[in-house]
């Protein structure tokens, strides 16, 4: 039958149709009215993509099968009917010298047994000749529903049997579609199993693919908690995927970045308690070797006063002058020292003259307490203030500079430039000293310069290479700055 080479090529696309009737598919609609998308897995979400474009793609072909079937059938039963009319003209043709009885019997005999026909053969009275065929349909009957999509109307046609001129009676031709319905519902059941075996197991295959190409995501999920729970070791494996390789590299890179800056908080950490501890080791120093020594001439000018203010005789005024002079030098000495520990623990006037000045002053002290060593600061341009952050960073670092040039270097000469350039604050200090030794390691000073420009944004540099050293800061000025600008004489 041609039908049926046809039918085998098309039928690998009807198959498809029967996935929309599987048990998983109902269910999972259902589940999807009643669980968000977004509370699906990404693996769930896949798999419910792919069974959505399956049962797009079966309903497509589902309706282009049921068209292509049923103008299959009705070609066949036509081509058929067609087949039968020209044997039973042949027939009465080549069995003309035969009796009438023998000639409708032979008839009736001959086509008994046709498929997509029927042929009833009626004597002149009406008659059939013969006993009626019951119908035949094959083992596999198409349902109804089947049945009615593709079944073409129903066609009869009449011939009558005319033998010299005489009628003997007539022939019923009626087409019987069910004989090809169901041999194409045979074809269709068969392969609609087969190709839904295949597809639960490319289901399955699919849903266990996804499982481990996506299992990267699950480490990676569980690495993010180990961070969140401050955790910085994590660490991940690169997968196959390019995609997931590259994001497990970021992910590496990440983590050791939290794991150094977690040390680097911890240095820092330590630095802060030891710089507090050396701070306070120095002040107690300078308390006990300036201001105790003071107190104890103080104390015992005072008892010396009172001892010849108690005396029998006259006081001794020239005695009480010098040592009323005496506690006036302590007492200078001690003001001294007290501005300069003050000095060191917060710059005076830092915040409230202009911060050229506060710098001219800065570089003025130290040339009063380093004679051999000349001070040059060029400060022209900069703003009235920059904010208290700023001013004391750009103090505290010109000051640390200069304390290293003249300590560790042995410089004769130290320049200071600062200026404001296209919203960037640059402050350069050169002096030309030898430099920091090599074998000094980075102490406190140098790293706390570091920290401190690096806190607001900015960049700092050290050029130990010589003659001297160069430390180079840029800062961002910040929106918040004093636009007055200030014209101090440079020191």
């Amino acid at each position: 039958m041609d039908f049926a080479g046809a039918l085998a090529m098309r039928l690998p696309v009807d198959t498809r149709s029967t996935v929309i009737s599987t048990p998983d598919t109902a269910p999972a609609s259902r589940r999807a009215g009643f669980r968000p998308w977004a509370d699906w897995s990404t693996r769930a979400r896949l798999v419910a993509v792919v069974l959505f474009i399956d049962a797009l793609a079966a309903l497509i072909s589902c309706g282009v099968i049921v068209l292509n079937a049923r103008n299959a059938v009705r070609v066949e039963t036509r081509a058929s009917l067609a087949t039968v009319e020209s044997l039973v003209a042949d027939t009465i043709r080549l069995s003309d010298a035969a009796s009438p009885d023998t000639l409708l019997q032979t008839l009736d005999l001959r086509f008994k047994t046709l498929r997509h026909v029927r042929v009833a053969v009626l004597d002149a009275d009406g008659d059939q000749v013969g006993s009626p065929m019951p119908p035949h349909r094959s083992e596999r009957e198409a349902p109804r529903w089947f049945a009615e999509l593709i079944m073409p109307p129903i066609e009869r046609h009449t011939l009558p049997i005319v033998v010299n001129g005489q009628r003997l009676g007539t022939a019923q031709i009626t087409t019987q579609p069910m004989d090809e319905i169901d041999e194409i519902w045979g074809y269709a059941r068969a392969l609609s199993m087969t190709t839904l075996a295949i597809n639960a197991g490319m289901l399955i295959a699919l849903y266990l693919a996804l499982g481990r190409i996506l299992a990267p995501l699950q480490r990676l999920g569980d690495g993010l908690t180990q961070l969140e729970h401050h955790d910085y070791t994590a660490r991940l494996e690169t997968p196959g995927a390019r995609e997931l390789a590259v994001i497990a590299e970021r992910f590496n890179k990440v983590a050791e970045a939290l794991s150094e800056v977690r040390a680097a908080n911890g240095r820092l950490n330590r630095q802060l308690l030891t710089a507090q501890d050396d701070e306070r080791r120095r002040t107690a120093l300078e308390l006990h070797d300036e201001f105790g020594p003071c107190l104890f001439a103080l104390e015992a000018n005072a008892a010396s006063i009172a001892r010849i203010a108690s005396g029998p005789a006259e006081p001794d005024r020239e005695k009480l002058a010098a040592r009323a002079a005496e506690i006036s030098a302590i007492v200078g000495q001690v003001q001294t020292v007290n501005r300069e520990l003050l000095n060191r623990l917060r710059p005076h006037g830092l915040g409230q003259a202009p911060l050229a000045t506060c710098l001219d002053l800065l570089l003025r002290g130290f040339g009063q307490r380093h004679p051999g060593t000349t001070f040059v600061g060029t400060f022209d341009g900069l703003a009235r203030g920059y904010g208290d952050l700023v001013d004391l960073t750009v103090f505290r670092c010109v000051q640390e500079s200069a304390t290293n040039a003249v300590r560790h270097g042995g410089a004769t000469r130290v320049e200071a430039e600062a200026t404001e350039v296209e919203g960037q604050l640059r402050v350069t200090i050169r002096d030309d000293g030898s430099g920091i030794p090599a074998e000094h390691r980075t102490g406190l000073g140098l790293s706390g310069m570091r920290e401190r420009v690096e806190a607001l944004d900015g960049t700092f540099g050290l050029d130990n290479d010589g003659p001297g050293a160069i430390v180079r800061i840029m800062i961002p000025v910040p929106p918040e700055r004093v636009d007055e600008n200030n014209n101090a004489p440079s020191a």
